[in-house]
């Protein structure tokens, strides 16, 4: 007897779990015998007695005209607000703002800050495999095509089948530019919204629900862009590490220089990566100018100990300054001057050539 009794209240916890819905879960939990009470009648004072004075501390404020007056009981959703994540070094959001907005600020000059939203954009719908339905560039709107996705509903315990709902959206992107060109804001809206399942079609949701959709859909916007920036960081990272090819050439104003094979923002931090193993110390630096400002305090190494010591010193302890600069789409310039900005003499640049050429070319110098 004891044995059915445990069985039978097995199964009824069973039930009672299986019922519980993702519905049941986003609204409060209890009694919703509130919703069917009816508003009390006031007190009603004879005409021959003064009314008492009453509190309206705890008055309930009359319903605004844009209100639903439907969410209550178990319409209401109390799940926490969808928020907007800025992920993406130099984003932010705005207190307050009801729409879903994300805003970004140009922290790298590679290229124009629209252009490197919007082309973010385009890879993660290509990477989704969702299409554009519309793009205008010149007023920065992009509508997507539909998105689609099945997701499987709660049933009851006792049903075996699966039930399943697809919903489809389509959104409509805009960016709003600061007119310095240095700030952006990237908005999303629910253009249309279908839900489908075996028995009903739904193609209208709350305003709670649509936020939640935008905000969504433009987290994971954020995310991917915040992943390309990681990525093309790594990518940056492995090229400074790798060994750079150089020869010896002249700078744009015709002073004896080296000239490294690769792009700007590559060769300017490997360059300070050289300098230090060859035991230079930098003082100050101005990546905008490409001036390096260091000091020689000579070598550990003997090898170049031996190239820059003894009785025909190459290079003396002390200050001296160097310029970097872009010499075209993959060539870069690196100038050896004094400390008062006097270039090096050829013959003194050809001297100290294979020495800062073996070590720009070497792999893996520590970061």
């Amino acid at each position: 007897m004891k044995s059915m009794l445990a069985i039978a209240s097995t199964i009824t916890l069973v039930a009672l779990a299986g019922c519980s819905s993702q519905i049941d879960r986003k609204t409060a939990s209890g009694s919703y015998k509130y919703t069917e009470t009816k508003e009390g009648k006031g007190l009603v004072v004879p005409a021959d007695l003064s009314a008492p004075s009453f509190s309206r501390d705890f008055e309930l404020p009359e319903l605004g005209e844009n209100a639903d007056p439907s969410l209550v009981g178990k319409n209401l959703i109390i799940q926490s607000p969808a928020l907007v994540l800025p992920l993406v070094t130099g984003s932010h959001v705005e207190e307050g703002r009801s729409s879903a907005t994300i805003w970004f600020d140009q922290v790298d000059d590679s290229q124009p800050l629209d252009e490197a939203i919007w082309n973010s954009l385009l890879s993660f719908l290509d990477e989704e495999g969702i299409g554009v339905e519309n793009f205008d560039a010149e007023n920065n709107v992009l509508v997507t095509d539909w998105m689609r996705m099945t997701k499987e509903l709660d049933s009851p315990w006792y049903q075996w089948s699966d039930v399943e709902s697809e919903i489809s959206r389509r959104f409509e992107f805009s960016l709003e530019m600061k007119p310095h060109g240095r700030s952006a804001a990237l908005s999303v809206d629910l253009k249309d919204y279908k839900e489908k399942t075996a028995d009903k079609v739904i193609d209208e949701v709350s305003g709670l629900e649509e936020r939640r959709e935008e905000v969504s859909v433009l987290n994971q916007v954020i995310g991917h862009y915040e992943y390309q920036i990681q990525l093309e960081e790594t990518r940056r990272i492995a090229r400074i590490r790798q060994g750079l090819q150089t020869e010896m050439g002249f700078n744009s104003d015709g002073d004896a220089a080296y000239i490294v094979s690769s792009q700007y923002d590559v060769v300017w931090p490997r360059t300070l990566l050289v300098l230090r193993k060859l035991g230079f110390d930098v003082k100050d630096l101005d990546k905008s100018t490409g001036l390096l400002f260091v000091r020689y305090n000579g070598a550990d190494n003997k090898w170049w100990d031996g190239l820059f010591s003894g009785d025909d010193t190459l290079l003396e302890k002390g200050d001296y300054r160097l310029k970097v600069a872009a010499a075209g789409e993959n060539r870069t310039s690196i100038t050896f001057m004094d400390d008062e900005s006097v270039p090096f003499e050829p013959n003194q640049v050809s001297d100290l050539y294979s020495t800062f050429a073996e070590v720009m070319s070497e792999d893996n110098l520590d970061i």
